[in-house]
């Protein structure tokens, strides 16, 4: 048998390897929020540091919003999709205003949030979003929801990288669980200022995607004030 005739002469069969076509439109940009209510008044606090994976992208890319005088928005998950969600937002209630002669009520905004995040379900917003602020009664308010609009009123909740961490925290100190004889007394402002920074400050020792500068939301009756507070930068 010649060389040419052998089998050895002749070239593999060309074999073209499985691709995969992805589209991936989502990214965990990373950061924290908390929000707590008081009997008058509610706190929203979030950092403002935007990661991907092990990068800083920025250091301050606020990631909570003044909606109105009584209500603040704060989104983690994909940093796009939250500055696009509260520009919706501010149109439709700019909207409402026109139409209504007068501001919608954080108990009205939160409704309207649940029902545009569910408009976009089957495509929906990767952003994870707590709303807070003062209803009607003068009482504060928490609002959490996941990324197609379930939502419920709680006193207290944290979202973001670090949620893992500050939740038992504030079941403790807020919710005052596994406590011996706890207080029933409500919590102050000054109390839940200091509970607020105690929580990011321990949070940015192992979170990587927390730190930078904390912005806080005092939400009262009588508008909404904002501090700023210095946390972790490495």
């Amino acid at each position: 048998m010649n060389f040419l005739d052998s089998p050895l002469s002749k070239p593999a069969p060309y074999v073209v390897a499985p691709i995969e076509h992805r589209f991936d439109p989502y990214e965990d940009n990373g950061g924290t929020s908390v929000a707590i209510a008081g009997e008058d008044f509610c706190v929203v606090a979030s950092d403002t540091r935007q990661s991907n994976g092990y990068m800083i992208n920025s250091r301050y890319a606020p990631k909570a919003y003044k909606m109105s005088s009584t209500a603040v928005l704060s989104c983690n998950g994909f940093h796009a999709d939250g500055v696009t969600l509260k520009k919706v937002l501010e149109q439709r209630m700019k909207m409402y205003k026109y139409s209504h002669d007068k501001d919608m009520s954080v108990t009205a905004l939160a409704q309207m949030l649940s029902n545009t995040l569910y408009q976009r379900r089957f495509f929906p917003y990767y952003a994870f979003c707590l709303l807070g602020g003062v209803d009607a009664d003068g009482k504060g308010a928490v609002y959490c929801y996941d990324s197609v609009g379930s939502f419920e009123r709680e006193n207290y909740r944290t979202s973001g990288s670090a949620s893992a961490l500050i939740q038992p925290f504030l079941d403790n100190q807020v919710g005052r669980k596994n406590q011996q004889n706890a207080s029933t007394a409500p919590l102050t402002l000054e109390a839940v200022l200091r509970i607020t920074k105690d929580a990011f400050t321990s949070a940015t020792e192992r979170d990587i995607h927390t730190g930078d500068n904390l912005q806080i939301f005092v939400i009262t009756r009588d508008g909404v004030e904002e501090q700023n507070f210095p946390l972790k930068k490495d």
